[in-house]
């Protein structure tokens, strides 16, 4: 069985293992961060860490590029913490089990973590090699890109010196990116108000899985159900057709992962038993139709369950169902200057209960700075016309992009150079951390580059590992063109 280990370049694909063994969740970056440090003193480097967990490892320019401008290559160290719900996993102690199926490296039944670990094993085996020529590199991993942006916000002033900054957190390949969407967040809570179980009444669990979920940014225009807006559409019709009691809902994880997974349980009047089957089937038929391609293995369940103690009070139940099922998700609107790129979306990421509240989390992102506030607005206004008390996260900006270039003109001409073709040149609708980087560092000409990913910040990630090896030499050759 080929492992990991044992792929080629053999150089990256090591660091990667090790990388795979370290847990990482976001906002959990002690471990990554620690073997960080101990990899440059191993490698005789020097090294720098800040108060939140960021690290910088540098290393001196290669005999005859010491005259040329330094250049930053960075990565996060945290990932997406997503796995099947069948699977058993803590992302706090176990490592990731990958696997090779065919030109893809898997994880089993959890994310791979490739986003953005391969970038991390990239920028080390950099470091690492004795023949790659290159100018003064500075290697920065930062942390918490996925759920904050923390690292970013946080870097001081003074920490880089270079000029130049390659972003290793791209997923496409062939591809070099100059600008990227902003993000805001919105979350809306609900104090949980109980009531007594009515009498005459059956309990019910409905469930939605199966869905391939996603990056909220970069799969948001992908047509993938939301298993958040399949289960209120549920509900709502439910409501229109009997007295209907919410005891429970969840459903989501992540702000930047579209839902895959949701539940409620329901408390109806036993004459409806019946009735709630076939609505039930006649439902989850049409949502199948409608969302047969992509979402060939959607499921919904109908199961019986005990009457739960309590429910929520019918004023709450109700200013739920609404204000979820009047929430937009979605792509809000396509950019008018680059074909193709979603300028504005918003993702209904997760409903959960915590202390004793009901806690609904949304992002929204655009590459427009005045959209991405009207769309925030929008969803806020739509919780506040239900009586949820809602906050905004501060957000983060977008990257413009910069046709004139010099470090994309080299990205462009290397990559033709090597495979005798164009990369595509374009933006991103999800969120990278240049545009924090510009905020602080308003004299770095950037680009970002990264091998073929597919299913990322869900169990579906995997890396494409010719992919891996065309983005190695990339970096090798833009390295020593500088």
């Amino acid at each position: 069985m080929i492992k990991c280990l044992d792929l080629e370049p053999r150089e990256v694909f090591s660091e990667f293992y090790e990388i795979t063994r370290i847990p990482r969740p976001s906002k959990h970056e002690e471990k990554i961060g620690a073997y960080l440090v101990e990899w440059a003193k191993k490698h005789h480097l020097e090294y720098q860490t800040d108060k939140v967990g960021n690290v910088v490892i540098r290393k001196p320019a290669s005999h005859g590029y010491e005259n040329r401008s330094g250049v930053i290559l960075q990565a996060h160290q945290d990932m997406v913490c997503e796995k099947n719900s069948n699977v058993q996993h803590d992302f706090m102690t176990d490592p990731i089990e990958t696997w090779v199926d065919g030109d893809w490296l898997k994880a089993r039944g959890t994310t791979l973590g490739a986003d953005d670990g391969i970038g991390i094993a990239m920028a080390l085996a950099t470091l690492a090699s004795d023949t790659l020529k290159h100018p003064s590199l500075e290697c920065l991993f930062t942390i918490d890109e996925e759920t904050g942006l923390t690292g970013a916000f946080a870097l001081q002033g003074d920490m880089l010196h270079g000029s130049t900054l390659i972003n290793l957190d791209s997923e496409d390949d062939g591809e070099a990116f100059i600008g990227c969407a902003g993000g805001i967040d919105t979350v809306a809570r609900f104090p949980i108000e109980y009531q007594p179980v009515e009498t005459n009444t059956f309990a019910a669990k409905i469930s939605v899985n199966g869905l391939i979920g996603g990056h909220s940014g970069d799969d948001i225009d992908k047509g993938r159900g939301n298993a958040n807006k399949i289960l209120v559409r549920f509900l709502y019709q439910l409501s229109k057709s009997t007295k209907l009691q919410l005891a429970f809902i969840h459903g989501g994880n992540l702000r930047n992962a579209i839902a895959r997974e949701a539940e409620a349980v329901v408390v109806v009047p036993s004459n409806y038993k019946e009735q709630l089957r076939i609505d039930f089937n006649v439902f989850l038929d049409a949502i199948q139709n409608e969302l047969s391609n992509p979402e060939k293995e959607l499921q919904m369940q109908l199961e019986s369950t005990e009457i739960p103690d309590k429910v929520f009070t019918c004023n709450l139940t109700q200013r739920l169902i609404l204000s979820l099922y009047a929430c937009p998700h979605g792509v809000v609107r396509m950019s008018q200057d680059m074909k193709g790129l979603v300028e504005t979306s918003t993702n209904l990421a997760s409903i959960k209960e915590i202390d004793n509240e009901i806690v609904i989390a949304t992002s929204q992102r655009s590459s427009v700075e005045s959209a991405k506030h009207d769309i925030k607005n929008m969803i806020s206004a739509v919780f506040e016309l239900a009586g949820a008390q809602v906050t905004n996260s501060d957000g983060y900006p977008g990257w413009k992009p910069n046709t004139q270039s010099h470090i994309l003109d080299i990205t462009v001409d290397t990559y033709k150079t090597l495979f005798n073709t164009e990369p595509k040149v374009r933006a991103i609708h999800a969120g990278l951390e240049c545009g924090l980087f510009l905020e602080k560092y308003p004299h770095l000409d950037m680009v970002s580059i990264g091998p073929g990913m597919v299913g990322v910040h869900s169990p579906q990630e995997k890396l494409n590992i010719p992919s891996t090896q065309r983005c190695w030499q990339w970096l090798q050759k833009i390295l020593c063109s500088l």
